[in-house]
């Protein structure tokens, strides 16, 4: 069984990714995901909130008393001469590609082109094999048209590949006008994969104390509904690699992205609650499946449900979207989820 596949230029021993928790936060972790499995983990994000306040931290501190002498100036050093951002995080990549041998991709969220951008060719000179852009953006500006927000997501791709020769994914969410177009100006403008989908964390209401407090659900494989249907839609249509997350926590959900054409397939939910034997689990599960039906690679089963493989591509959207209508009975909920977990 041939499970290899390839990730942004990448060669990986499987579609099985890692993606960014709070088990990447050290290097036993990532030790541990390499272990389980995995055949690529992304590190946890650095955001640019984090970069803009260590620089800014740094500039107090070096300029304090400067304006209190003439002489002041010629004996503070330059900024410039300063290791500004969290080294922390450069210093862990470089021990992380030291110690495993699966490839290490770095992570940056952040929503401008300056600053935090030129972090990423520190990323990239510290050994990350890739860079992972989370653009973290809900755009509540009342005159902020679409064109101005898709355009900024295209300005921070363009800035960061301008400085970097490493690959670049974009993880990004569907909430966009037309999201084909704006995966195809992404492709165009020098994406090495597309990751579908960022799962935007809202606040919640604490009603008693009446105040706005953080909330965070891991997913469930319900959500992979929209990313299914969006790698059908792509899958053979844009020259970018094509990665899903949300919602996978069993062979069926890596089968079935798979089969919409998905290149690599990423999981933290169920790595936190499950452990990092998520990955040999999964992967003996998809085996035996492929197996049983016949397939003998990861390269011929990719694909094989998307809109290009459908021999009425034109209504692939539409006929789907009546079949799910008229399908629904009582028992489809729960007929449904027992019937395609028979792998084996």
């Amino acid at each position: 069984m041939d499970l290899t596949t390839r990730y942004m230029g990448l060669s990986l021993k499987n579609p099985l990714v890692a993606s960014a928790s709070p088990l990447s936060q050290q290097l036993d972790g990532i030790r541990r995901l390499e272990d389980g499995g995995a055949a690529a983990v992304v590190l946890f994000s650095l955001f640019e909130e984090q970069i803009r306040h260590d620089t800014a931290a740094l500039e107090y501190f070096v300029g304090r008393g400067t304006d209190s002498y003439a002489e002041a100036l010629s004996y503070f050093p330059d900024i410039r001469d300063y290791d500004v951002g969290p080294g922390q995080y450069l210093e862990l990549i470089r021990r992380a590609t030291e110690a495993v041998e699966i490839p290490v991709i770095a992570s940056l969220n952040g929503i401008s082109e300056t600053g935090w951008v030129n972090f990423a060719q520190d990323m990239a000179d510290a050994g990350a094999r890739g860079i992972e852009l989370n653009i973290y953006y809900i755009p509540t500006d009342l005159g902020r048209t679409g064109s101005v927000v898709e355009q900024q997501y295209v300005d921070i791709l363009r800035a960061v590949k301008t400085a970097v020769t490493i690959p670049v994914a974009m993880k990004v969410g569907p909430y966009f006008s037309s999201f084909a177009n704006m995966a195809r100006r992404l492709d165009e403008a020098g994406a090495n994969a597309l990751v579908l989908f960022n799962r935007f964390y809202q606040p919640d209401f604490d009603i008693e104390n009446r105040v706005v407090v953080p909330s965070l659900a891991l997913s469930t494989p319900t959500e992979i509904r929209v990313p299914l249907l969006w790698l059908s839609l792509l899958h053979g249509r844009i020259g970018a690699s094509l990665a899903a997350t949300t919602g996978v926590h069993s062979a069926v959900e890596v089968i079935k992205y798979l089969m919409a054409g998905a290149d690599v397939v990423m999981s933290t939910s169920a790595v936190l609650q499950q452990g990092t034997g998520f990955f040999a689990t999964t992967l003996a599960d998809m085996t035996a499946w492929m197996e049983r039906k016949g397939y003998v690679s990861v390269e011929q089963l990719r694909g094989s449900m998307s809109q290009e493989a459908m021999p009425d591509t034109a209504h692939f959207v539409r006929n789907n979207y009546l079949k799910v209508l008229e399908s629904y009975t009582k028992t489809t909920i729960n007929d449904g989820r027992r019937q395609i977990l028979k792998l084996s």
